[in-house]
This record gives structure tokens, C-alpha cells and sequence, in this order.
């Protein structure tokens, strides 16, 4: 069926037709694209205008006008219909009537409706008072009545708008800025808000506004297609929702994706984001335009009295060969020849970020267009220019981005086309993948102090995370890429064996340090082995806080900051010859023996809290140093079932367990009895902490029996929060081979929720196993948690044991 059988067969059959052939062109018609738009809009025009002139007589001197989205023919499955009601005021109770005949059946239908009854007067002087009423205005489309009233109006609120634009524009900016910062950039969201959120469809009206003013325009390259795909998108979900939504929900993703024919939701949201990302970087162009316009204007008239009446010409100041500065903004030299320069991007790009300046649009598009690729390997010149432009701080982002957005960064590294837009789905990154390696050079910029070679490091930021773009191990798979890329841009040999050894070990580091044993000298010695030498250990250590702090707040902090510092301090003391020591089991402390001793007199659990509030010297970068968390120290007389029971009256108690460590004491001579002692450090995850006296209280119970902790935290477990329609990853338990002689090392990977430490313990209690130690490590909603464990006699379990525990364990987590 056609769009205009369609249009008959609501012609034919007055509000219950509409509906029905709204629904039809709905389900049975095309995909989501600008002809079902177009379709949608015209159905609706006609059927309002059949409202307009059935029944009594229309009043002349009236008309209805559609406005907003509405009146740009942009409607949606679920929009609202926006509609004006304009009348010259000579007939209130006839107008009265019309606007009953018209907003009745609209509601009848369900259908949402953005109304009003106003004089032209009226409009002008509400839209006066009211920015969004005249941008709805400045989309007037004549649906039905006196075409002559509706042009009248759309003339006067053109004019006004253009006459008031000094004033309006910076208003409209200010509306943008304040909805960014509430809805966050689109083209880095999860979940985004296809309207609302920077780059959004409001930015791209925002932007028609400012070209209807005429004192600037965006780039109009790619910027009418992204409108069209987000559009696209936001039909695609009011289809799949059923409601009137822009939010594009994680549980929608793939069934928008199919309705758009795409291959699944990573596909579906890296078109969002290019599209995003093309509305607003003409977004930044003409907003700065915008204000240079203004300023000008501002300036002017004072330059032309003082000159006398001439027009000066605007200053260039050089900022490097064949780059100059010019009002603010970063542009060619008259001299410069790109077509014979193949460095001029890269040193334009450097001079703007070292000046803290933005790339103008024509020097980019110029560069564009003519310049020549650059030879393999780069020319020094070349490969200094990448360096100084990654080393140049926040500066660095906006520069980037500009090159981006005209294909440069692709043709000087076309590895870059895999990660550009690649979403990264989970709640610790907040950046795409492109974005990201971008920011982790911002943040690398601030530790070149600290190294030898502050060009590797810089370099291993932008590339440590270029395997994402292929299956497989992201890392193995970034070794390869960065040694075809550092060597294509000039590094000698020696240098691109340790780009690659720093991508391919850019987590070891904080993996090593937040899930092993650093007391282990088999866990020092797999570092050193790996990275080799003093000068790497020193790059891959300020990659890895680089890499963290760019991630988001989750992945770093003072505490994973101090086992970092202290594995690098452990690692560096090896690779200069001291060897470390095999572990003996350490002399108690007197507070540990004071607690050993009277647990073993009362027969019951001893416990003792200690606050740790000082973040360690090794971390000085750290802003506002955190609380490392509270130490806390339990003696308990040697029973089975130690380790569930304190996992889970700390689950119960809402504490969050960081690291923890548990092991016989030996007690001085005379004294009779076995103590566990358990040294472990954890969090409060809501407010202060409990008092130890409550915790020893219900870890007695917990020992006895008396506290249900399974039925406790099953209670709530069923009330914890789920996103509705997202599952989680299955858990996975594996062993680590080689990770230490003296136990072996078990690694559990599953979703973070209240009690899985407790789960776990049990398990492993059940199968007669005892835990030397455990290393905590939390990033988002998921776990990755190590377990030492040995046998019985406190030796590690032989391999076909080990593989049947994590296949327990493992089925057990499942269930």
C-alpha cells in the first residue's frame, strides 16, 4: 500500500481511518527513514485539515499552523503533535469552538498534543519572552485557514529573530551548555538521550536557528545526514518501546538495531555516536563563529573611529612554519603549501594544541584537500610533531577532534578507523574507544617527569588500547598493530620493542597488584620477566595510572594507586639484583598476639578496627587523597567455616572487602590452642562503619549458627536493584598456572553483588580447602577476585584437583 492509498483510506473513513491508517503506515510500511516521515506528516496534515473545515463554518481569519518538530515534517511514531492556533482575534467564541474541534480528537486518539490559541501579537510577544516559543516558531508550516495570517507571522518571527540575534544567540548557546551538563555527550553515552544529550537533535535545531538568523552557519557537510540517522533512530525506538522515548535504553538496543536492519547494538550505537560527534564539532565551529561575529561587531565601530573610518585587517601572529594565529583561531600561513608540506597537519595541529587554540575549519578542510601522506617511516620532523601534540594536556582533545572530523587521523594512522566510535560496554569506561586512548595521553602528559622517555610514553598511551578494533585479547592483538605503527612512524628498533612490550603489559600492573600475592616471590618475578628492564618498569608504571585515571573514577584510587607503587618498588628492587626472599610466616605483631592470646582464653572471636586515612607517598599524584579503608584484625580459635562466616557478617554489615589475608599464628610458648588470624582490609559501601562490638556479635552467631547469613542476604539479594532486561555475563573460574609455588592460585570472575564473597567461601570450605589468602578486585558491576589456597596439609592441589574445584566452584556461582 502507498502512501497515498494510505491518505484515501483515512479520507474515506474521518478519526477512527486516521488511526488506522496511521497504524498501518507504521507497521506495514518502510523502514524508519525520511519517506515514512514525510509519509506520517502528510496523513496527519490532511487529517487535521479535514478537523479544520468539517462541521460549522470556519472563521475566517484564522489558520492552523504546525510548529516544532511538526512543522519541519520530523514526525516520529510516538512525537507529539505541536500546534498553533492562530486567529486575528475578531471572533473569540468561533476560535473557541475550532480549537475544540481540533484538540478533541487529537486526545481521543491518544495522541500527545503541544497547543495553543494565539493572535500574531501574541506569538510575537510570547516568543519575545520565550526562547524555545521562538525557536518552534522559526519551522512554521501552513497546515489549514488563511495561508495569509501564517505567512505574516512566519515573516514578522524571521525578522524579529534576525533583528534580536546579538541578544538571542548567546541565550540559545547558554540553553545548550546547561543541557549538556545535564544530559552529557551523546556520542560517549550508553545510554543517551538521542534529543537531549550534546550532539543531539536539540543541537542540530539549534543549529538551524543560527543559519535563520544570518550571522553565521554550520558546516553543512554530513551534518543534514546525521540528522537523518538519528531521526532514524528515535523512530526505531518509539516502535520498539511503544512510548514516547529518546532515551536509548541498554534492553532496546538490539531490538532498534533490527528494526534499522543493522547487524546488532554495537553497530547501532557507533552510528549514533559518528552522528553525534558530526553534530557537534559544527556545533563548536559555529558557536565560536558566533562569538567572533559578535565580537567583531562589539570592536568595530571603536577601530573604524580610531583609523578613520578604515577597515583594519585582522592580525597574524606565526606560530610555526606555515602556521599562524588569526582571531583567535589557528590557520595557514598566505605561504604555506600543503600539497609540498606533508608535515603541515601535524605542525598545525601541535602549534594550535601548544597555543591552547582551536584549528580553524577552513585551515582543516584545506589540509584535507591537498595535503600529501607522509612517507614511511615519518621523517623526524613528523613523528617530534606527534609527540609534542599528545604532550600538549586538555588542549590535545579538541584539536584531535577536529582533524578527526575531516578523515586526517585516519589517513596519517589507519589502524584508528577500528576504534573510532567504538563503544565500550561497561559502567567503568566513560569514554568510546578512540576517545579514550586520547584522554590517557592528556593524563600522560602530566607524568612526563617522571620518565626517561617521555616520547614512548605518550605514543604507548595513544595506541595501548588499538587492539580493541579486533577479536580476541585486545592486548596480544595491540602488540602487533603497535609495531607495524611505531615502526611506520620512525622508531628504531629498540624503541618499537618497547612500545610493544608496553601495550602488550599496559594491565599488568594493577591486574598483578589488585589479584595476586605481592609477598610472593613467584608474583614479582612474572612481572620483572615481562617487562625487563628499569626504563620500561618506569613507563609502564606511568601508563598504567595514565591508562586508570582516563578510564573513570572506578579504576583508580589511593589504595589501587599503593599496590601498584608497591609492586613497582618490589619489581624494580629484582631487575637491580635484589633478590627476594621467599616468605616465611611473619612474627605476629603485639596487637595480633594480644588478640591470638585472648580469643584463645574467651574461646571466641576477637576483633579490633583500625582507620587508614593517608594516602602513601609513592602516589603523589593523587588529588585529595582518599581513605585507603579500615584495617580489621580478627583472632579466631581454628574451627572450620572461619571463612564464610566473616565474608558474610561483612556482606550483612554493607562492607566492602578490599584485600584480605588468613593464616594459623603461632602463639608464644605456653599458651595452648590453634588461632586463625584473619588481616583484612574493607570499606563501608553506605555511611561510617558498624562498632566492632556488633560485628563480633554477629560473627559469634555466625560461628554458632544462630545468624541465618544465607537467608539474610537472600532477602536482599531479591530486593537488590536490576536494570530490567540486561543479563549478566556468566561466571568463570579458572586457575593461574605458575602463579605462585606455595598455593594455588584460583581467579573467579563474576558479576559484583552482595554476598558472592560469602558464596565463595563456602564453596571452598565445602571442598576441605583452606585460604591462605585472597586479593580483591572490583571495577564497576564486575568482580575478578584470587584465592591461595592449598590442600589440607597447606600444599598446593594437584592439577586434576584444581581443574575439579573451579569446575565446583564455577556451577555453584551459576546457580
Amino acid at each position: 500500500m502507498t502512501s497515498t492509498d494510505v491518505r484515501n483510506e483515512a479520507e474515506d473513513s474521518g478519526p477512527s481511518g486516521y488511526a488506522a491508517a496511521r497504524l498501518r503506515l507504521l507497521t506495514e510500511g518502510a523502514r524508519s527513514g525520511p519517506p515514512r516521515r514525510t509519509a506520517l506528516a502528510e496523513l496527519t496534515d490532511d487529517w487535521l485539515s479535514g478537523l479544520f473545515t468539517a462541521g460549522a463554518e470556519v472563521p475566517r481569519g484564522a489558520s492552523l499552523v504546525a510548529v516544532g518538530g511538526y512543522g519541519r515534517g520530523e514526525l516520529s511514531p510516538r512525537s507529539d503533535l505541536d500546534l498553533l492556533l492562530l486567529h486575528d482575534g475578531d471572533d473569540p467564541k468561533a476560535v473557541a469552538a475550532l480549537a475544540d474541534r481540533l484538540w478533541y480528537p487529537v486526545w481521543d486518539l491518544g495522541l500527545a498534543l503541544d497547543h495553543s490559541v494565539r493572535t500574531p501579537a501574541e506569538a510575537r510577544r510570547t516568543a519575545g519572552e520565550d526562547l524555545k516559543v521562538q525557536l518552534g516558531l522559526l519551522d512554521a508550516r501552513h497546515l489549514a485557514g488563511d495561508a495569509a495570517l501564517t505567512a505574516g507571522l512566519r515573516t514578522a518571527v524571521l525578522a524579529d529573530w534576525r533583528n534580536q540575534a546579538p541578544k538571542r544567540l548567546p541565550e540559545l548557546q547558554e540553553l545548550c551548555v546547561e543541557r549538556a551538563e545535564r544530559q552529557g555527550e551523546l556520542q560517549y553515552l550508553l545510554e543517551p538521550d538521542l534529543k537531549e544529550a550534546r550532539g543531539g537533535l536539540r543541537d542540530a535545531t539549534a543549529l538551524r536557528a543560527v543559519a535563520a538568523s544570518w550571522l553565521a552557519d554550520a558546516p553543512r557537510e554530513g551534518l543534514a545526514d546525521a540528522r537523518r540517522r538519528l531521526l532514524d533512530v528515535r523512530d526505531a525506538l518509539h516502535l520498539a518501546t511503544g512510548r514516547a522515548t529518546d532515551r536509548l535504553a541498554l534492553q532496546e538496543q538490539d531490538q532498534v538495531a533490527a528494526e534499522l536492519g543493522l547487524l546488532d547494538a554495537d553497530t547501532l550505537l557507533r552510528q549514533v555516536y559518528e552522528a553525534a560527534r558530526v553534530i557537534s564539532y559544527a556545533s563548536d565551529v559555529t558557536w565560536r563563529e558566533v562569538g567572533r561575529v559578535l565580537r567583531s561587531r562589539a570592536v568595530r565601530p571603536r577601530l573604524r573611529a580610531m583609523l578613520g573610518g578604515g577597515k583594519p585587517a585582522p592580525e597574524r601572529s606565526p606560530l610555526a612554519e606555515g602556521v599562524v594565529e588569526q582571531d583567535g583561531e589557528v590557520v595557514l600561513a598566505r605561504a604555506a603549501r600543503p600539497e609540498r608540506d606533508p608535515v603541515l597537519p601535524l605542525r598545525a595541529a601541535a602549534a594550535a594544541a601548544q597555543a591552547g587554540l582551536p584549528l580553524s575549519l577552513h585551515a582543516v578542510r584545506r589540509l584535507a584537500a591537498t595535503v600529501r601522506p607522509l612517507p614511511t617511516p615519518w621523517p623526524a620532523e613528523a613523528r617530534e610533531q606527534l609527540v609534542t601534540l599528545l604532550g600538549s594536556g586538555q588542549p590535545t582533545v579538541e584539536v584531535w577532534e577536529a582533524l578527526e572530523a575531516e578523515g586526517l587521523i585516519t589517513r596519517l594512522l589507519p589502524d584508528w578507523e577500528r576504534v573510532r566510535c567504538r563503544p565500550q560496554r561497561n559502567a567503568v569506561h566513560i569514554w568510546t574507544v578512540d576517545r579514550h586512548l586520547i584522554e590517557t595521553a592528556v593524563r600522560a602528559s602530566e607524568f612526563t617527569r617522571r620518565v626517561g622517555r617521555p616520547d614512548l610514553l605518550l605514543v604507548s598511551a595513544l595506541l595501548h588500547d588499538i587492539g580493541k578494533g579486533w577479536p580476541g585479547d585486545h592486548s596480544v592483538a595491540g602488540e602487533i598493530i603497535a609495531k607495524d605503527v611505531a615502526a611506520r612512524i620512525g622508531f628504531d628498533r629498540a624503541d618499537v620493542a618497547v612500545l610493544s612490550t608496553l601495550v602488550r603489559h599496559h594491565l599488568l600492573l594493577i591486574e598483578t597488584a589488585t589479584r595476586r600475592d605481592l609477598e610472593d616471590p613467584a608474583t614479582v618475578r612474572s612481572v620483572a620477566d615481562a617487562v625487563g628492564s628499569q626504563g620500561t618498569l618506569e613507563l609502564l608504571h606511568a601508563l598504567t595510572e595514565a591508562d586508570a585515571l582516563a578510564t573513570g573514577p572506578a579504576a583508580w584510587s589511593s589504595w589501587r594507586g599503593s599496590l601498584v607503587a608497591d609492586l613497582v618498588k618490589r619489581v624494580g628492587a629484582l631487575l637491580a639484583g635484589d633478590e627476594p626472599d621467599e616468605p616465611d610466616a611473619a612474627a605476629p605483631t603485639a596487637e595480633q598476639e594480644r588478640l591470638a592470646i585472648e580469643a584463645v582464653a574467651t574461646g571466641s572471636p576477637v576483633l579490633a578496627l583500625r582507620a587508614q586515612t593517608e594516602a602513601p607517598a609513592e602516589n603523589p599524584a593523587a588529588e585529595d587523597p582518599e581513605p585507603l579503608g579500615v584495617e580489621l584484625l580478627i583472632a579466631v580459635p581454628d574451627q572450620s567455616g572461619v571463612l564464610p562466616a566473616v565474608a558474610g557478617v561483612l556482606a550483612v554489615h554493607r562492607l566492602t572487602v578490599r584485600t584480605a589475608e588468613l593464616r594459623a599464628l603461632d602463639l608464644p610458648a605456653g599458651v595452648e590452642g590453634s588461632v586463625l588470624l584473619l588481616n583484612w582490609r574493607v570499606a563501608a559501601e553506605y555511611g561510617s562503619l558498624p562498632q566492632a562490638a556488633r560485628l563480633r556479635a554477629d560473627l559469634v552467631r555466625a560461628l554458632d549458627g544462630s545468624l541465618d547469613i544465607a537467608g539474610r542476604l537472600a532477602e536482599r539479594d531479591a530486593a537488590y536493584p536490576r536494570r530490567r532486561g540486561v543479563v549478566a555475563p556468566p561466571p568463570r573460574v579458572t586457575v593461574a598456572p605458575a602463579a605462585s609455588r606455595h598455593a594455588t592460585v584460583i581467579e573467579v570472575r563474576a558479576q559484583d553483588a552482595p554476598g558472592l564473597l560469602f558464596r565463595i567461601g563456602q564453596a571452598l570450605e565445602d571442598e576441605g580447602l583452606r585460604v591462605r589468602s585472597m586479593h580483591v578486585s572490583t571495577l564497576g558491576a564486575n568482580a575478578v577476585d584470587a584465592f591461595y589456597v592449598t590442600g589440607a596439609e597447606g600444599v598446593p592441589l594437584p592439577g586434576d584437583e584444581a581443574a575439579s574445584v573451579t569446575r565446583k566452584l564455577e556451577e555453584t556461582l551459576r546457580a
